[in-house]
């Protein structure tokens, strides 16, 4: 797991290192890329599919982030947040699955696994000793922004690659975090 330092909201939430060479031994060399009649070429295909499996990483940690906030949420707010923080979850696990099929369709294996995505998540650590609506409100809202940000970057990556339809399933992504981004920042503001 990576070192931990402390955020801005002062817990123990690290920025995640890239895997280390030790962890990358440990995996094949490439996954197998299976046989398609997608007309994409084999090696963009294979780009894609890396970059797919990255930001489902992203993804299925975020989706956790969620679910921590969900159980543990307390508070004035707690019931508007419990079932926010619900409904982000369920959403963000729809996302996972469109990135997980959509990296299927090119042939390529949908690396989803626990240990995977805590190997390759770009996501900081979620605090895990947060109780009040206002400090989940802002760890999600962090998490959610930088997913956000990676997705868009995502968006430029597939376009460079030439792939318009995992570009198009990217962009569906970011206006959908978007939108739970607002909904989570709402109750910062105005306030």
């Amino acid at each position: 797991m990576a070192s931990r330092r402390s955020n801005q909201r002062g817990s123990a939430s690290p920025k995640r290192e890239p895997a280390s060479s030790s962890s990358r031994e440990r995996r094949p060399e490439a996954s197998p890329i299976y046989a398609t009649k997608n007309d994409l070429p084999e090696s963009t295909r294979r780009e894609v599919i890396e970059l797919l499996n990255a930001r489902l990483a992203d993804c299925i940690d975020l989706e956790s982030q969620a679910k921590q906030a969900h159980w543990n949420v307390k508070g004035p707010s707690f019931i508007a947040l419990h079932e926010l923080f619900d409904d982000i979850h369920e959403a963000v696990d729809g996302y996972a699955d469109l990135i997980a099929e959509r990296l299927v369709q090119l042939g390529g294996i949908a690396e989803g696994t626990v240990g995977v995505v805590a190997q390759r998540t770009t996501l900081v650590d979620y605090p895990l000793v947060l109780s009040k609506g206002s400090e989940h409100v802002a760890a999600l809202s962090d998490a959610l922004a930088e997913f956000g940000r990676v997705v868009r970057l995502g968006i430029e990556e597939m376009n460079d690659l030439k792939d318009a339809d995992s570009a198009d399933v990217l962009t569906e992504i970011s206006r959908g975090i978007d939108k739970w981004l607002w909904f989570v920042e709402a109750h910062q503001q105005g306030a």
